[in-house]
């Protein structure tokens, strides 16, 4: 029999006495309105003919559904709406299987909780991730998940927006079964369920639960939501499913993700969901082809360097690391190797997969062995003169073809650029560290790159999962000139009144996950006062300057390596010491400043200013190319709570509601 169309993205063909229905709605096969029309209208086929024995769902691509459809998002509701859909497949008298041939992710997911089976490809995955974009699930995942996995297991997924994938599907009970071929798994399962009683997720028993551990768990998503609506509404959701009939639970569900859905939270969290989708862009760039790159050498095998060695190992490329000596070089190497160890324990990586970026690995003191990379990046000492003569000796040893990296911190890479013999083959890749687990790479478009040099640094740095975003150059780029410009703010209201704890805790407080003095100890403070001694021979006299940090440097307190710092750590806990209020008295005294309180809401206004003061700077310069870019930054880099979208966004909400 041919082709069925029941809406522009909604198909199906006879196989025998089953109707496969296929979802073709690129690039994610989204939840759009005619996808859910479209699968309405193939129940009401199947229900009509007698010879139809049941249903499967799947999707074209590669990909089963992505969840809801964007475009859709602040629009008036386009029936019928997808709680109407599920019902009506969980509920349907034939049984409806899904072959999950992807990502069934959101409403995609619900979709396949809905079915009365669920076989999955091998490269099946399910989630629902609503909570990132500061909802609930809102078409049952929250009432139907716990039916099938359990509180402890579901409260995991969802109160996390977790994406499993088949194999942990599979032993969750949430995937029946997984498979090279799905669709013919998925019509066998439908003749089995066409001889039996139908398993109707919504009318199953929630499995008993330990309570103790679903209170560990619970207490476990509270800790990491700081200050997150949707986390605690989703784990309060989960437990309600254990507690209420399927009609009730559901009710609350679609309550909760209305509400929420129009919440100033959910509309930070759209916000930099929309600025991930345009990170990276550059006008004209698409139509520029990135160069091939197979093997990336890292000279220095440090934190930093070891971070990005296992970043691009586990991307799949071979990687030469470049040391003085050959204990450094074996240093290296057992480095790399203990973090990758790390990830087998933990179960992200598999003990083979460990075992070939192993073999893709080379460390070595000699620098000719470096004449096979495609890109090289340093991350040596963050010295002028090393990484300018590091990247001059490496002139005459790689490719012409080759991409030099520099990962400084503060550096004008310009001038690292200037003193090669091809300026336009260098760019800026500033990682964050740890490099292996931080997703933000600042990748620096400096005056003479070449487009297809930025070009293969931004299809690298995505290659390693990372989020990049360009920048162009400037003293601390994007980042480290918006935190140099709260902590200098943070350091004025030292002087005028604050303590640091009190600073500490109103950052904390709007959902900073430490303050920004319990960050500068963590980092060190030698690393800014070494900056501050490079820059002091060219600071504006006139500028109001703060001393109190080169003070307790000169005293030995450089952070928590040295057990002080802005703050003392007896036993590795954070404590106030009475020696830092003394020397910031001192300080006030000395300027002839009388101190003042201050509230937690005026060092959060004034924190937030300075950032977005800066931020426009970074916009007006042509450094940073749009707002979003500049919260990105500050969200994945710097602690800023995503769920107030960043400095620029909430500084623009500010705005909004100012009269």
């Amino acid at each position: 029999m041919s082709e069925i169309r029941f809406s522009a993205s909604v198909s199906a063909l006879h196989e025998g006495d089953v109707l496969v229905v296929t979802i073709d709605n690129p690039p994610v096969n989204a939840l759009s309105a005619h996808v859910r029309s479209g699968l309405m209208a193939a129940l009401d086929h199947a229900a009509d003919l007698p010879t139809i024995a049941g249903l499967v769902i799947t999707g074209a691509g590669t990909t089963f559904i992505g969840g809801a459809d964007i475009k859709e998002f602040g629009k008036p509701p386009v029936e019928p709406a997808l709680p109407e859909v599920i019902d009506r497949i969980e509920n349907f008298d034939k049984p409806v299987v899904s072959a999950v041939n992807g990502a069934a992710l959101g409403g995609g997911c619900e979709v396949a909780l809905a079915c009365h089976g669920r076989i999955a490809s091998e490269k099946a995955s399910f989630g629902l991730p609503e909570v990132k974009l500061g909802f609930v699930p809102g078409a049952g995942g929250t009432q139907r998940l716990p039916r099938l996995i359990g509180v402890l297991a579901a409260i995991d997924l969802i109160g996390m927006g977790r994406t499993v994938k088949a194999e942990e599907a599979e032993a969750l009970g949430l995937a029946d079964g997984i498979t090279a071929d799905h669709l013919a798994a998925a019509l066998a399962l439908v003749r089995e369920c066409a001889r039996n009683p139908l398993r109707r997720t919504g009318l199953t028993d929630v499995p008993a639960t330990d309570a103790a551990a679903v209170s560990a768990a619970e207490a476990k998503i509270l800790a990491k939501a700081r200050g997150q609506s949707a986390p605690v509404e989703a784990v309060r959701l989960v437990r309600a499913a254990a507690e209420l009939d399927l009609a009730e639970g559901l009710a609350q569900e679609r309550a909760t993700f209305l509400r929420l859905r129009d919440s100033a939270e959910s509309a930070a969290l759209l916000h930099v969901f929309f600025a991930e989708r345009a990170a990276g862009k550059v006008e004209g760039l698409d139509k520029v082809s990135p160069r091939k790159i197979e093997t990336v050498a890292v000279v220095g095998t440090g934190l930093m360097g070891a971070g990005i060695a296992v970043s691009a190992l586990t991307a799949g490329y071979r990687v030469i690391g470049l040391e003085q000596t050959q204990e450094a070089a074996d240093n290296g190497r057992a480095r790399i190797a203990g973090v990758l160890d790390k990830s087998v324990q933990s179960g992200r990586l598999t003990a083979s997969r460990r075992d070939d970026c192993l073999a893709r690995l080379q460390t070595t003191i000699e620098a000719t062995e470096l004449a096979t990379a495609d890109l090289v990046i340093e991350a040596v000492f963050d010295d002028l003169q090393v990484k300018t003569e590091l990247l001059q000796r490496l002139d005459g040893i790689v490719a012409p073809g080759a991409i030099l990296a520099t990962n400084t911190s503060y550096l004008d890479p310009d001038a690292i650029a200037a003193a090669t013999a091809n300026p336009s083959r260098v760019v800026g890749l500033h990682f964050f560290s740890p490099a292996n687990v931080m997703r933000l790479v600042e990748v620096v478009d400096c005056s003479k790159t070449a487009p297809d040099v930025l070009a293969t640094a931004l299809a690298f740095a995505k290659r390693l999962g990372k989020l990049p975003i360009v920048c162009g150059v400037t003293e601390g780029f994007i980042g480290n000139r918006i935190f140099s410009a709260y902590r200098r703010e943070a350091e004025f209201m030292l002087e005028d009144g604050a303590l640091p704890q009190e600073i500490d805790a109103a950052l904390e407080a709007y959902g900073f996950p430490l303050g920004i003095f319990a960050v500068n100890d963590m980092a060190g403070l030698e690393i800014a006062w070494a900056r501050r001694k490079r820059l002091a021979a060219t600071r504006d006299p006139s500028a109001r300057y703060v001393e109190i940090a080169d003070r307790l440097c000169e005293a030995g307190r450089l952070g928590r390596k040295s057990g002080r710092g802005w703050y003392t750590y007896p036993n590795g806990e954070r404590s106030v010491d009475p020696q830092v209020t003394t020397v910031i008295e001192a300080a006030r005294a000395a300027k002839n400043i009388t101190p003042r309180p201050f509230t937690a809401e005026e060092i959060m206004s004034r924190l937030l200013k300075a950032m977005d003061d800066e931020g426009m700077a970074l916009l007006a310069e042509g450094i940073a190319a749009r707002p979003g870019d500049i919260d990105l930054v500050m969200i994945n880099g710097y602690g800023f709570p995503a769920h107030k979208g960043g400095p620029m966004f909430a500084a623009q909400q500010d705005k909004d509601l100012t009269p």
